[in-house]
């Protein structure tokens, strides 16, 4: 509420009544609060409007223009409102009622007090218990409120709406539905029947117009769409109905509207899942199938195909028979929309089909089995969809075709009658398919990613093992001999989870691809390079296809056999090229059952033929030989690069987790042995400068890798090996920097019980040998271990400051998050209570302990106290990290920490703004931006007088960008103050300027921008990027409404060009050699308008003459300097060369790991790089743009005399003209041509001449 407040106060010296009234208002209430020493709450503040209300109505001062009382009145109460309690607002309802509810008749002709009206009633009905809800006031402003959701006026209409929406969702307890949700739908029914029954408006030709309740309806219904899950299940049907009869209004906007609600509708369940409406599908479909919309609206027709498969979805699930029975007419209904030349009407025609597909039942797809002569109602559609495929009238509806395609193919992967037997999918769509690929395989065909995806889904469905009997892939030289198509697109498609057995993929697979490795070999030996790389890429992709194999395989005993295993354990140790392959397989194998046997629901099943007891099956055979794959894995681990060790490590996880506890044991001693024998040697050998892969940080990855299986006694035993000074203080900073992430994986883990005191005081003892690329890590244990301190040994805190406070300002930017982490994990652990003993505390004895008060309570403003003590500090370093972690603290605690603590900082730390080391001024403008930002204006008012001054020393400077900072800071101050607050404590002199340029700036830019949102799309994003870190965005997001460079450039939104519409132009390609079929094969001839705009190799050749007797080309010198080519080139760099300016020109930034950006520096190099655009400032006349000067980019042209330019020096051309002693002829002087176009004068000429 102090935000809220925060932001009215300062208008008091508005010129605009509407905005000083509020403010004037506000702070009489606040002086009388000062007076009477009431404290600043919500229910005083509410308390004090409901009676200034009051005093107003009896004066009958009821005013609503700019200015008034009441306005202001209603809009301090309505912001105030949601901060008072809930039993305040309750006791005081009579009163809100008497006060408030007679004003609503005046209140309509005034939008902005009535939205404050409605805001109020907002947070009351919020409030209100079960009993309240009946009182007769409640319900008669409930009902007007409900008037209102139709209003005329967009804000009225939504705070409206607002109001109900949230009311109805917010039952008071123990209700589960809104008393009101019956009213509100009974008012909507008798809403949309006045509509219905209105007259059918007609003009002069006699064809029906739009009704007069057309503009209500369409606010009806977007207010309805909102409430539809709140309203009784009983209220449904009738409206459903009501909203049935809107299309005869006329209005597509409005149709469309009733259609999509209706969707909404079939798409909501009750609590015991059935839908409200399920009784009415029936009726509802046959009143859609009778207002078929025209086949030229393409406004009406996409949401009317929508609704149409929707109802048959609700239709489906309610009555599967009586919907088996519908199906065949409603796919007559919707099929001729594919015939449409609108995309969108083509796309929902065929989202609907697919919905139809998922509505055939398996007594429909038992008789299409059956059905020899494809007169089922299943075969007709499977035969019209086959026959689109040639035809000329579906000639743009390729892609939907397609689509139709992959649903068909997803509803018939049952398998009947058991589960073994083929799917439906194999015994009635394989000549589809087939045509499919057929299609795929022709050079002129267009679709092929839809083609890919539809082969995909059917990849998915029928296996390798059925498609590759239709589609041979076809990619051996003795394919390529007898003149077979090549299908090498199928290979990518085989990743993708399937049902075919991974023994097809050992008989199949695995000898295509050693035969092709055999035809690499060859070329690679003969030097045919290139026939080389292609056959590689074959084997890697069939390799890549063993995880389709292998996910959910049934048999998974028989294909992964000695001799399969054996391979798969060659090829990981000699083929770099395969093994992220085998080991993509490896894991799925593993992942795949787990995902099976897993109970959570969530779980996807990975392939309908596996079953429970076939998954544990095959995890218990995989567990059998966990050891032998475990002991290849470390291996091979150990073998590759450190960027190749991560899916490696994946790998090692997955096979982990289903190995048994003695496995794990064994592959844990064995990797700890290594690790202890390759440490004692380092001991003796040091590490050589480059030796980066070393075996003992290899086995601690190892052993991190196994660490979340391993037992407790395991977990113990490698803590306590890697809490010693060999691994911790030892050179080896890879070593150092695995044994502390070991260690705060163990602590997080829960596996070992350790006592946190004596630990932090072995770790204190490491300080010494710690490594810079272990402090993360160490910040990490720390910050697990501080939470398990005992509260009576809060001592040991102190000793963990100073190092979390120089971590902050650690280079690497992890680290530093760390630190920032450890501190405040000290200040929760703090917050939380215990007893310092500063007896105990590093470098304090006894008397001193005495003598400081003994023993302390822990608590957030101890521990501020002992963050402090850093600044005293001998090192600018040391300050300057201390005032970053109060700064930290202070917004992390800001409500723990209490008034005294907040300025006894405030006043320690604006003592350092005056220091002349920048690195201690950088913080202190950081914290007193999060001061100004965080805490209360009462607490910082008293310190203006000494911040204003303070920050305006630093208002020149530029360096650190200290300017911008200082504005920026300036920019908030203003945010939160009244400008007299700020004016009054800058003194007199330059020093105020400062402050009167910021207003001037802040101005303009507000002028500014209330322009641009007139000018600009409103759909168009404008809200600034956030890092994801609150105390980030406070202390480094700038939050600046002005532009950090003194030139305000106007931002320009790019061109206003609107792309036309291309879509649904479709054409036939003509070939001059070849006659065109077009009763069979024509799809392979159609193309797309967009496609000739492409562009094609050689295509600039047809630009040149050519001699007509050797076919050379002739090229002109105008021919290659002509405009339009000019116009083409310039056109081509801008198009390929803006990626990289945004890189590297002097206006491009690039974004960090986190999102933060970084802009380019102004450098010279950068400045050379654009040296062939210039800015040419021209003068306007004087009445344009207010007389100022526009930049026009142009291209730079050759000036006169360039010949003769020195290629070091500038020439002896000067900008104002002809250099007397230029050395050149007179007639090439006589040529040149001033701006006006006159000649040169006779003296530059005759100056010229007497000098040859």
């Amino acid at each position: 509420m102090e935000q809220a407040l925060s932001k009215i106060r300062p208008h008091t010296s508005s010129s605009l009544a509407h905005q000083k009234t509020p403010a004037t208002l506000l702070l009489a209430l606040e002086s009388t609060f000062k007076e009477q020493s009431t404290e600043f709450s919500p229910t005083a503040y509410f308390a004090a409007l409901l009676t200034t209300l009051d005093g107003t109505i009896q004066k009958k001062e009821l005013g609503l223009d700019d200015g008034d009382v009441l306005p202001a009145e209603l809009y301090l109460l309505a912001l105030v409102s949601p901060y008072v309690a809930t039993p305040v607002l309750r006791g005081n309802l009579n009163t809100v009622l008497s006060l408030t509810a007679p004003l609503f008749p005046s209140l309509k002709s005034h939008a902005p007090a009535l939205r404050s009206q409605l805001t109020l009633y907002h947070t009351l009905f919020q409030a209100l218990d079960r009993t309240q809800l009946e009182i007769q006031g409640i319900r008669q402003t409930f009902a007007s409120i409900l008037q209102l959701a139709v209003d005329p006026r967009p804000k009225v209409r939504k705070k409206a709406a607002d109001v109900i929406k949230d009311v109805l969702a917010a039952p008071p307890p123990p209700l589960v539905q809104h008393p009101y949700s019956g009213r509100v739908a009974d008012w909507i029914q008798s809403v949309l029947s006045e509509v219905n029954s209105g007259p059918l408006s007609k003009n002069k030709t006699g064809k029906v117009s739009e009704a007069p309740g057309t503009e209500t309806a369409i606010h009806l219904l977007a207010f309805l769409r909102p409430l539809l899950a709140n309203l009784p299940a009983s209220s449904l049907p009738p409206i459903t109905n009501s909203l049935l009869l809107l299309p005869r209004l006329g209005n597509q906007y409005l149709s469309q509207s009733a259609y999509s609600i209706i969707s909404d509708l079939f798409s909501l369940t009750e609590e015991d899942g059935t839908n409200p409406v399920s009784e009415q599908v029936s009726d509802i479909l046959g009143a859609i199938l009778s207002s078929t919309p025209a086949k030229s609206d393409t406004t009406l027709t996409p949401a009317w195909a929508q609704v149409l498969g929707n109802a048959m979805i609700a239709f489906n699930s309610i009555d599967s028979e009586a919907c088996a029975r519908e199906i065949s007419k409603v796919w007559k209904t919707i099929w001729p929309i594919l015939e449409s030349s609108d995309a969108p009407s083509r796309k929902s025609a065929a989202q609907a089909l697919g919905m139809l597909c998922r509505c055939y039942t398996p007594d429909l797809i038992a008789f299409a089995l059956n059905d020899n002569d494809a007169k089922s109602v299943l075969g007709k559609a499977i035969n019209q969809v086959t026959k689109a495929f040639e035809s000329l009238q579906y000639a743009r509806a390729m892609p939907e075709l397609l689509s139709i395609t992959s649903s068909l193919i997803v509803s018939l992967r049952l398998r009947t009658p058991s589960r073994t037997s083929p799917t439906a999918a194999e015994s009635l769509l394989l000549p589809l398919i087939a045509k499919i690929g057929e299609l795929r395989t022709q050079k002129g065909f267009e679709y092929k990613e839809s083609a890919d995806a539809t082969l995909a889904i059917a990849m998915q469905t029928l296996g390798p093992h059925v498609l590759l009997q239709i589609l041979p892939l076809n990619l051996e030289p003795a394919d390529r001999d007898a003149n077979r198509e090549p299908r090498a697109y199928l290979l990518p498609l085989l990743s993708h989870p399937h049902p075919s057995p991974l023994s097809h993929f050992v008989s199949y697979f695995v000898p295509l691809s050693e035969r092709m490795f055999d035809l690499q070999q060859k070329a690679d030996g003969e030097g045919r390079q290139s026939e080389a790389k292609v056959w590689s890429v074959l084997v890697a992709q069939i390799w890549s296809g063993l995880a389709g194999y292998c996910s959910g395989a049934t048999d998974l005993k028989e294909g992964l056999s000695p001799v399969f295993s054996q391979l798969l354990s060659q090829l990981l140790y000699s083929q770099p090229e395969l093994r992220p392959a085998a080991l993509k397989a490896l894991k799925v194998l593993v992942d795949s059952n787990i995902n099976v046997v897993s109970p959570k629901s969530d779980k996807i099943k990975i392939s309908e033929a596996l079953s429970v007891e076939d998954a544990t099956g095959n995890i218990v055979f995989l567990r059998s030989q966990a050891e032998s794959w475990l002991a290849v894995f470390f291996n091979v681990f150990g073998s590759v690069d450190r960027d190749g060790r991560g899916m490696v490590g994946d790998v090692i996880s997955s096979w982990a987790s289903i190995a048994g506890e003695e496995e794990i044991t064994k592959a844990y001693t064995k990797a700890i042995d290594l690790f202890k024998t390759s440490l004692a040697s380092q001991q003796k050998v040091p590490l050589q400068p480059n030796d980066s892969g070393s075996i003992t940080t290899t086995t601690q990855d190892i052993l991190i890798l196994l660490l979340p299986h391993l037992s407790t006694t395991d977990a113990m035993a490698l803590f306590n090996a890697c809490l010693t000074s060999e691994i911790l203080s030892g050179k080896d900073n890879g070593a150092q920097k695995r044994g502390y992430k070991i260690l705060a994986k163990l602590v997080e883990s829960g596996k070992v019980i350790v006592d946190a005191e004596v630990i932090l005081r072995q770790l204190d003892e490491f300080m010494d040998g710690l490594a810079p690329a272990a402090k993360k890590d160490r910040f990490n244990l720390l910050a697990l271990l501080v939470p398990s301190i005992p509260s009576s040994a809060m001592h040991v805190i102190p000793s963990l400051i100073p190092e979390a406070v120089l971590g902050t300002k650690e280079p690497s930017e992890k680290a530093r998050m760390a630190a920032f982490d450890l501190i405040l994990c000290m200040g929760r652990k703090m917050n939380e209570g215990g007893i310092v003993k500063r007896s105990m505390m590093n470098g304090m004895d006894e008397d001193d302990a005495e003598g400081n008060g003994g023993d302390a309570t822990a608590n957030i403003e101890e521990f501020m106290t002992m963050v402090a003590g850093g600044l005293a500090g001998a090192s600018p370093h040391m300050i300057s990290a201390t005032v970053t972690a109060i700064s930290r603290l202070v917004f992390e605690f800001k409500d723990n920490i209490s008034p005294k603590m907040h300025t006894e900082i405030l006043t320690t730390l604006l003592v350092f703004l005056t220091s002349a080391n920048r690195e201690i001024v950088k913080s202190i403008l950081g914290f007193v931006k999060l001061a100004i930002h965080t805490l209360p204006t009462d607490l910082v008012r008293p310190h203006l007088n000494e911040l204003v001054p303070a920050l305006l020393t630093w208002s020149h400077d530029h360096k650190n960008h200290f300017k911008a900072k200082v504005r920026h800071i300036f920019e908030r101050l203003l945010r939160r103050f009244t400008w007299d607050e700020v004016y009054t404590c800058a003194g007199e002199g330059d020093a105020s300027k400062v402050l009167i340029n910021i207003k001037k700036r802040k101005e303009r830019a507000k002028r500014k921008k209330v322009a641009r949102e007139d000018a600009e799309d409103p759909d168009i994003s404008t809200a600034k990027p956030v890092t994801g870190d609150a105390f980030e965005d406070v202390i480094y997001g700038s939050e600046s409404e002005l532009d950090d460079s003194d030139d305000e450039a106007p931002i320009t939104t790019g061109n206003g060009a609107v792309k036309k519409n291309n879509e649904g132009g479709a054409r036939l390609r003509v070939d001059d050699d070849e006659p065109m079929d077009l009763l069979q094969g024509a799809v392979s001839r159609i193309t797309n308008v967009t496609s000739n705009r492409r562009r094609k190799p050689g295509q600039e050749a047809s630009h040149f003459k050519t001699d007509e007797d050797t076919g050379k080309m002739i090229i002109d010198d105008q021919d290659s300097g002509s405009e339009s080519g000019v116009v083409d080139r310039a056109a081509t760099d801008v198009a390929g060369s803006a990626y990289r300016e945004s890189i590297t020109s002097v206006d491009g930034f690039t974004r960090g790991a986190n999102g933060r950006v970084k802009f380019n520096k102004d450098t010279k190099k950068r400045r050379r790089e654009n040296d062939g655009v210039v800015e040419d400032a021209e003068m306007v006349d004087a009445g344009a743009d207010n007389g100022k000067a526009k930049a026009v980019k142009r291209r730079l042209e050759p000036k006169f005399g360039h010949e003769f330019k020195a290629k070091k020096a500038g020439g002896d051309i000067k900008k104002g003209g002809v250099d007397p002693y230029a050395y050149m002829t007179l007639s090439q002087a006589a040529k040149k041509t001033g701006r006006g176009g006159a000649v040169t004068s006779a003296s530059q000429a005759n100056g010229s001449y007497q000098h040859l």
